[in-house]
């Protein structure tokens, strides 16, 4: 289980984040629900170890106690991520992409296996193996960030805006590929925009608003609030179905 609690995060006079606490647990997914600005990013990074928190951050997995450790060590302990943007190399192959995701020592005895799990969960990769990643469409661009992360053997997943520029069609694909990552086990903690399909795909969520951790819930309970209803699902009489 990832348990985060007292996160806080400031970018000079700027308090991006106050006390943001929440947890996932193994096989679980829980989605962080918020506007634009309201401090999604900086709560995925801090949890990464990728951006500088406060005094008082206190990160732990499976019991392991993360919040001192650099981000390449906290991928070691079986936190991966997939940030905003892919963060893929796009002058590589997908096969290289693949192959640098397994560099974590907790990956290597293991990696064919899983490059062949990851292929499972996306075949379009399977056909795309020696292509140059830069020339693949957005949506496959995902699948290689996602599978890169995957090739790292983590316990939870995290990922920041996943259907970020994708077409309806792929956004369902994508949202069906991180269900059966999770039947494999791997809990994933989700920012998105996408509050529809992310509810549909949630176990629970939580509600971010100017750097705040501000509400909690069963996927299905906050589809049924009125209030989550009119922030983030248009307020459609059939939203909370």
């Amino acid at each position: 289980m990832l348990e985060v609690s007292n996160v806080s995060v400031a970018y000079g006079q700027h308090r991006a984040l106050t006390e943001a606490s929440l947890n996932v647990g193994d096989g679980e997914i829980v989605v962080i629900l918020g506007a634009n600005g309201a401090g999604k990013t900086s709560l995925m990074k801090a949890i990464a170890g990728i951006t500088p928190c406060l005094p008082g951050k206190s990160v732990r997995l499976s019991g392991c106690d993360l919040s001192s450790l650099p981000a390449h060590e906290i991928v070691e302990a079986g936190l991966a991520s997939v940030p905003e943007g892919r963060g893929i190399f796009g002058e590589l192959t997908v096969a290289e992409n693949l192959l640098l995701g397994a560099n974590p020592k907790r990956a290597r005895d293991g990696e064919a296996a899983r490059r062949k799990q990851v292929l499972s969960l996306f075949p379009r990769l399977g056909e795309r193996l020696t292509q140059t990643v830069r020339t693949m469409s957005g949506g496959e661009q995902q699948m290689v960030a996602i599978g890169r992360a995957l090739m790292s053997n983590p316990d939870i997943l995290l990922l920041d805006e996943p259907s970020l520029g994708l077409s309806p069609l792929m956004v369902r694909e994508l949202f069906a590929s991180l269900r059966q990552v999770r039947e494999a086990g791997v809990g994933l903690l989700l920012v998105e925009q996408n509050a529809q399909e992310s509810l549909a795909l949630a176990d629970r969520g939580y509600l971010i608003e100017n750097g705040k951790i501000v509400g909690s819930g069963t996927a299905s309970a906050l589809k049924s609030d009125p209030a989550v209803r009119r922030a983030y699902l248009g307020g459609l009489p059939g939203s909370a179905a």
